[in-house]
């Protein structure tokens, strides 16, 4: 089939990007949307043009490095899916399809549709680490845990950072990030004796890095590939005021 494609391109994140047009003829429905841009640079570079640069890593859904902003929603059309994920089969013959970068101040592009998502990895080194005996592995019945708090944690724990809850966000926050980071530990007892200071230095390198506020809107639930619930921003509150008090 045949598309139209306007990407974003732009040199650094200093220099003023624009849409640059591509009619692409040859897209097969079996593509992914990261082997259609693959096909693509390979035509641009036969043509002696400048390939798109974009991320990937493991193409399976689970780095989180891949995401772009597709058609005005981050990961594209389909739900609880990343961008490696998104099949050309969700696009039809002659569409016209807008592809851009995470657009939020902490998420500078590097080019074209790549950006510096470092700041996610100072929220989690302000995390800092818990207080477990190291040495050999433990029996998996030393530490209860209720069941229901085990299966919080582990829905909360498959966050991959991607940073889609942010483009989402009108007020491109990261609380949704945060919150599932921080929930996972806070659910478990392993997590419990570092979790007052846990919080406090999250939301304080969270809120330095230059995130927004959260609004409440859902936007970040339901572009989430992961599908973390907003519930878990609840409990961050919690988490977060409870520090502050005691």
């Amino acid at each position: 089939m045949k598309v139209r494609l306007k990407i974003w391109r732009q040199e650094n994140a200093k220099a003023k990007g624009a849409f640059v047009t591509y009619d692409f003829e040859e897209v097969s429905t079996e593509m992914s949307f990261l082997e259609m841009l693959d096909a693509l640079n390979q035509k641009l570079i036969k043509k002696g043009d400048s390939p798109i640069a974009f991320d990937s890593d493991c193409r399976e859904g689970i780095c989180g490095s891949c995401g772009l902003y597709i058609n005005g929603r981050p990961n594209g059309p389909e739900k609880g899916i990343s961008t490696c994920q998104l099949s050309m089969r969700a696009f039809k013959d002659g569409d016209t399809i807008y592809v851009e970068p995470w657009r939020a101040k902490p998420f500078p592009v590097i080019k074209d549709l790549i950006v510096d998502r470092s700041a996610f990895d100072k929220i989690l080194h302000a995390c800092g680490f818990i207080s477990v005996n190291t040495g050999s592995a433990p029996d998996g019945n030393s530490i209860l845990v209720p069941k229901e708090y085990s299966d919080l944690a582990f829905d909360s724990s498959v966050c991959i950072g991607c940073g889609a809850c942010v483009a989402a966000c009108k007020n491109a926050s990261a609380m949704l990030f945060v919150s599932a980071k921080v929930s996972h530990l806070a659910l478990l007892p392993q997590g419990r004796p570092e979790a007052r200071e846990r919080v406090k230095n999250m939301v304080m390198e969270m809120d330095r890095l230059g995130f927004g506020n959260c609004t409440n809107t859902g936007a970040c639930e339901a572009e989430c590939p992961k599908e973390i619930n907003l519930t878990n921003i609840a409990r961050l509150n919690r988490e977060y005021f409870t520090a502050k008090i005691l």
